[in-house]
C-alpha cells in the first residue's frame, strides 16, 4: 500500500527540530574525520526530564536506556495500560519495527561472508523468475542499502482505519513483493536511494532461498542467539505479543473533536517479515548494537558493509541496515521502526562510546513527524 512513511526518520526529525540551536547539525553522508565523543556519561537529570509527565497525549509510555562513557542509564515511565493505569513494565517486549533490518542485514552478510551470497551479485541469480525482464539487474547490496529501484508493495488500506479492520487478517510476503514488481521499477538500480520494506523483504526470501531453511530460523540461530537475545523472537501470523508488554495505543480524531485512543496491541503483521516483524525488548536491542558493532556477529570486512553509505548518490544516507547521522560533531549510526503503538530506536556511535536504545508507546507512530517525546529521549541521550 502507499505508505505514510515507513520509519522514522530520527536523523532527519533532529535535524530540523534542532536547526535553531547551537547544537544542530544536518545528516550527512560525508566521508570526512568526525571527532569522537568525550568520555561523559549519561545525563541523568535530562533523561529524567525527558520522560516527565507521562502517559500525555503523545505516548502511553517509554523504555530507555543510554550507555557509554563512564555510567549508564535505565528508566522508563508512563502505563502498562490506559485502562488500569498501573507502571509500566520496565522489561517489556514491544513491536520492534524496522530494527529487524538490523537483524536482516547480519544475516546477509554472514551469509556472504560464508561465500554463500554475493553482494554484488544480481538477486535474479538466486530467485530467478522473481523479477521480470523490465527490472534491471539488481545487486543483493542495492537490496541492503535501498538503492534497488522496487517500488513499494501493497498491504491493506491507505489509512490507519482500513489497515485496522484486516489488524487479523493475514497478508504473506510473497504477496506484497508480486505487488511491488507488478508496478515495475521506480528507478534504475543505483542511481537513487529510497528507503523502503520491499527490499528487506526480498531479502528475506533470499536467505530462505540460499539456506533452504525459514527466515525466523536463521534469523535466531545467526544473530538472536549469539548476542543473547533471549527475549526477542519473530510471530509470524500470530497478532498477540507473547510474554510481558505494555499495550499500544492509535489515536483516533472523533467526529466531535475529541480523540479516542484504540488499542493496537494484537495485530497480525507477517506482511512486515523481514522488514519489520521482529518483537524484543530495550536490553536485547542493547545486546544486538554491542555484539554487532563489536564484530561479534559479522566479521570485519562483511561489517564494514553496515558503515558505508553509496558514495555516489546524491543525499544518501542509508547503509545496510543503518543510517548515518552526525550530530554535536558525532557521527552516530541508527535504526528506527514504527509499528502501530510502538516506536523504537537503536542508535550508537561506532566505538560504542554512546547507545541508545528505546522504545515509546507513541499514539502517532506511523504518523509524519518525530515523536516528541521519542525526540526529547534522542536530545538528552545524544547531547
Amino acid at each position: 500500500m502507499p505508505v505514510r512513511r515507513t520509519a522514522v526518520v530520527l536523523a532527519a526529525a533532529l535535524a530540523l527540530g534542532l536547526a535553531a540551536g547551537p547544537l544542530g547539525a544536518p545528516a550527512s553522508a560525508s566521508p570526512a574525520p568526525v571527532a569522537a565523543r568525550t568520555s561523559a556519561g549519561p545525563d541523568a537529570a535530562a533523561l529524567r526530564a525527558a520522560l516527565a509527565g507521562l502517559p500525555d497525549a503523545d505516548a502511553t509510555a517509554a523504555l530507555v536506556r543510554v550507555g557509554g562513557g563512564d555510567g549508564t542509564w535505565r528508566g522508563s515511565a508512563g502505563v502498562h495500560d490506559l485502562e488500569s493505569g498501573r507502571p509500566a513494565d520496565p522489561d517489556a517486549r514491544f513491536r520492534a519495527g524496522s530494527t529487524t533490518k538490523v537483524v536482516t542485514a547480519a544475516v546477509v552478510l554472514q551469509l556472504a561472508a560464508e561465500g554463500r551470497i554475493g553482494l554484488g551479485t544480481p538477486v535474479q541469480e538466486y530467485l530467478p523468475g522473481l523479477l521480470p525482464s523490465s527490472f534491471e539487474p539488481v545487486t543483493v547490496r542495492q537490496l541492503l542499502n535501498h538503492t534497488s529501484g522496487i517500488q513499494a508493495g501493497d498491504g491493506f488500506g491507505d489509512t490507519f482505519e482500513d489497515a485496522y479492520a484486516h489488524r487479523f487478517d493475514t497478508l504473506a510476503p510473497r504477496e506484497v513483493v508480486a505487488s511491488a514488481v507488478a508496478k515495475g521499477p521506480e528507478f534504475a538500480p543505483g542511481t537513487r536511494q529510497h528507503y523502503l520494506n520491499i527490499n528487506y523483504t526480498v531479502l528475506g526470501l533470499l536467505v530462505e532461498k540460499v539456506t533452504g531453511r525459514s527466515y525466523a530460523h536463521e534469523a535466531a540461530r545467526r544473530i538472536l542467539g549469539p548476542a543473547g537475545m533471549r527475549h526477542t523472537y519473530f510471530p509470524g501470523t500470530d497478532p498477540r505479543i507473547r510474554g510481558p508488554h505494555n499495550h499500544g495505543y492509535e489515536a483516533v480524531p472523533r467526529s466531535d473533536g475529541t480523540t479516542a485512543f484504540v488499542d493496537v496491541t494484537d495485530w497480525n503483521q507477517a506482511d512486515r517479515w523481514a522488514a519489520g516483524d521482529m518483537i524484543s525488548t530495550t536490553s536485547d536491542l542493547e545486546r544486538l548494537v554491542t555484539h554487532l558493532f563489536r564484530g561479534d556477529l559479522v566479521p570485519a570486512r562483511q561489517l564494514e558493509e553496515m558503515f558505508t553509505v553509496p558514495s555516489d548518490i546524491k543525499g544518501a544516507d542509508m547503509s545496510a541496515g543503518l543510517q548515518r547521522f552526525e550530530y554535536g560533531g558525532t557521527v552516530y549510526w541508527l535504526k528506527s521502526g514504527a509499528r502501530y503503538g510502538y516506536s523504537t530506536v537503536i542508535a550508537a556511535t561506532r566505538d560504542l562510546s554512546r547507545t541508545l536504545v528505546y522504545s515509546v508507546g507513541s499514539t502517532d507512530a506511523k504518523g509524519e513527524g518525530m515523536n516528541p517525546v521519542a525526540q526529547r529521549i534522542a536530545l538528552a541521550a545524544l547531547k
